[in-house]
């Protein structure tokens, strides 16, 4: 059939079953038809696939498809030949098959049967393929996940750019490239690598208005965080994405042992375990799955309505494609990412190892992540203008859905700031990148500063009054703004757009918000403190210890003997009312919930009840145990009077390490008998002064015992001290 012989509407009824194209998909359709080279551009859910597979079924000859992923291969396969009597209409050719299979195929595209032909960019690649293609009709070559060319794409596969001699060895037909993901800088790449700079190109927008994007600091107590969201979300289909498979394993046990159903998903669990698992999630056996990136290939479930990132990934592309796994259908979708600078440098870390133009790549692209985490104007708006997308935040669809946009942070006027950044980024010829800028503005100096002699110049340290963070949120502010822009030649460097060149001659009002500032708050106290995002019932908290006072008077020992303020203080933020319920307690263990809890319990469920507070079940998080291995370890070797160190040691840990969690042991309830050890370092004179000195105190806080024995006892003989006191006055 001719192109314009083609009833697209009659032949899209016929295959798949619709009335009308979706998007932008009839005009790509169209191109593919009259054998146009065609660059499509679509985000995950909208019906990219169907932009080559109709062409393939209602054109002369066979279209081959290139593909990276084997599974998602399959997938289309068995959908194609769902909607034909033809079960040769559809194959896949990679190294599995065998040779009757192989053959089997051949004939099948010899007879005409097969319109389309699935393979791996490396079984393309084999001579025998090549000549046997080269003698029969082809209509086009399609190349999906067409990013995987650019290096700067986040999926960058090597095998990839021989695509383009490959093709040509076929003969000249169309070309059809296919992303989900692409910034400017990729698009041009991937035109380039394919040699077809004219083709029509199609992109549709990449805004999920239905998505909701929240970025919160990841804290100690993100454990808890995370099961609370899902408590508050029950019933609802999420995916938690970490990035190694041992955390995958951590949480879903975690949330297991917390009532919610969740499996873990990722390379390493054998493909039948695999497979089960993700039945289990789209059958809706599990609510939810915590998985690595090689999760959701493929995984066209359209109810999640949740994905919450434990670790923020490595690059932007890989952020918008995992969060366009929530709210498929068009109804809610709620994205959450936890984010700490610490996550960062692990990724940098792991990068050190690679060769150095993709560290360069790499980092530039971590740098876009903690621009996106950091930055307090509208997420959407950054994140769509990362694509090359710009968003109307008046009139936008969806210009609310994002934290920032809802929780506004102060603005104050930048107007001459952004005067001299402009100012300086052209008179230093746009040439740096932000790093170099922000050096200049701030009066620092580098080898690239030096070289440049840009330390002689006037307008450097003009910007001193302000520090690199403000230099930074303003760069990305008014990169979004328009008035620079990032060279796609040499990526990172800033270049004035006309914009910008108008807004130093006549510069007008910038209003700028100041970047958010995520740090991790860490607990002096030894036993480190989870406290939630809750806030302390302080008079529940001043009733819990009067009774501490009178227990540790009945029983003649210091009140922190019985239990730390650590303790009380999730008391009073999780209401338990059970001894069970005591024992998921910061630092009480079950020993110690057994000997002293019965009375604080009893308290906490009078006050609960007289004050009608609602207790929030979910707070109570039990942990897995999975420390539990080195406690059992250092309980059964100090029982058998093994040296101290030996016992670091063997668990890689320094005695710091080992002495906290000894501390958290005995804390716990737990006796530890250490008097073997501490025999051999301070006589009996030296042990009764300490011990005194612990049951008088009001404090177990070793700073104050320092200055109490001014010198003559070091941190660590108090801290062992402290062990054995808790341990025998205690336990």
């Amino acid at each position: 059939m001719k192109p314009n012989e083609i009833d697209l509407h009659k032949e899209l009824k016929k295959y798949f079953g619709f009335n009308q194209f979706k998007g932008l998909q009839e005009q790509v359709v169209n191109s593919i038809i009259y054998g146009n080279n065609t660059f499509v551009i679509m985000p995950t859910g909208g019906g990219k696939s169907l932009c080559y597979q109709l062409p393939a079924l209602v054109l002369e000859g066979t279209a081959i498809v290139v593909s990276p992923l084997i599974a998602l291969m399959k997938n289309q396969v068995d959908a194609i030949r769902g909607i034909s009597s033809e079960s040769g209409i559809a194959h896949v050719l990679n190294s599995s098959l065998t040779k009757t299979e192989i053959n089997k195929v051949k004939s099948d595209i010899t007879s005409g049967i097969t319109k389309l032909l699935y393979v791996a960019p490396e079984s393309l690649t084999k001579e025998e393929y090549i000549q046997f293609l080269r003698g029969v009709k082809l209509s086009f070559v399609a190349i999906d996940e067409a990013h995987c060319i650019s290096e700067w794409g986040h999926d960058f596969r090597p095998e990839y750019r021989n695509l383009k001699f490959i093709i040509k060895q076929l003969g000249d037909i169309p070309i059809i490239g296919l992303t989900a993901t692409a910034t400017p800088k990729v698009q041009e790449d991937i035109l380039k690598n394919l040699d077809m700079p004219n083709a029509n190109t199609f992109k549709a927008s990449f805004n999920r208005p239905n998505l909701f994007y929240e970025v919160r600091p990841k804290t100690k107590n993100i454990e808890s965080d995370i099961i609370r969201f899902i408590k508050q979300n029950k019933g609802k289909s999420g995916v938690i994405y970490c990035l190694s498979r041992k955390k995958v394993e951590e949480i879903a046990q975690l949330l297991q042992v917390n009532g919610i159903s969740a499996v873990p998903y990722h390379a390493g669990l054998d493909a039948k375990t695999r497979a089960k698992h993700q039945d289990m999630f789209l059958m809706e056996d599990v609510d939810v799955v915590v998985a690595t990136i090689a999760f959701g290939m493929g995984i066209d479930k359209p109810d999640v309505r949740f994905v919450i990132h434990h670790d923020i990934p490595k690059s932007l592309e890989s952020y918008y494609q995992e969060t366009g796994r929530a709210g498929r259908d068009g109804g809610e979708g709620h994205c959450l990412a936890y984010y700490s600078y610490k996550d960062i440098e692990k990724l940098e870390k792991f990068m050190a190892g690679k060769p150095l133009a993709e560290q360069e790549i790499g980092y530039a692209l971590l740098q876009e992540v903690v621009a996106y985490a950091e930055t307090s104007m509208s997420r959407r708006k950054y994140l769509l203008h990362y694509f090359g997308e710009e968003f109307d935040l008046e009139n936008g669809e969806g210009a609310d859905m994002d934290d920032n946009v809802r929780n506004p942070k102060k603005k104050i006027e930048a107007k001459e700031q952004v005067q001299l950044l402009l100012t300086v980024i052209n008179e230093t010829k746009e040439q740096f990148k932000a790093k170099e800028i922000i050096l200049v503005l701030t009066g620092k100096i580098n080898a690239v500063v030096k070289a440049h002699k840009l330390d002689n110049q006037a307008f450097f340290g003009k910007g001193s009054a302000f520090d690199d963070r403000y230099w930074m949120a303003l760069i990305r502010q008014v990169l979004v703004s328009g008035y620079i822009k990032k060279d796609i030649e040499t990526y990172g460097v800033i270049k004035l757009t006309d914009k910008g060149k108008d807004f130093i001659k006549k510069p007008e009002s910038f209003m700028m918000s100041e970047d958010h500032e995520y740090s991790e708050t860490e607990d002096e106290n030894i036993v480190a403190t989870a406290k939630s995002s809750g806030t302390t019932d302080e008079a529940l908290m001043s009733m819990l210890k009067d009774l501490r006072k009178k227990v540790a008077k009945k029983l003649g020992v210091p009140p922190f003997v019985v239990f730390q303020d650590p303790s009380l203080e999730d008391m009073a933020l999780k209401y338990p009312i059970s001894v069970e319920e005591l024992g998921n307690i910061h630092g009480v263990g079950e020993g110690k919930a057994k000997k002293y809890g019965k009375d604080f319990v009893e308290l906490i469920a009078r006050y609960v009840e007289d004050n009608d507070i609602i207790r929030p079940d979910d707070l109570v998080v039990k942990s897995t145990g999975a420390n539990s291995g080195l406690k059992l370890y250092i309980i059964q070797n100090v029982d058998r009077k093994l040296a101290l160190d030996d016992i670091a040691k063997a668990k890689g840990l320094d005695m710091d390490g080992l002495l906290k969690e000894m501390e958290q042991i005995v804390y716990s309830g737990t006796k530890l008998n250490i008097n073997y050890w501490i025999d051999d370092i301070l006589d009996e004179d030296q042990q009764e002064e300490i011990h005194d000195y612990f049951m008088e105190s009001e404090s177990d806080n070793i700073k104050d015992a320092l200055k109490e024995f001014d010198g003559d006892y070091d941190t660590e003989e108090l801290r062992l001290m402290r062990i054995k006191f808790i341990s025998e006055v205690a336990n």
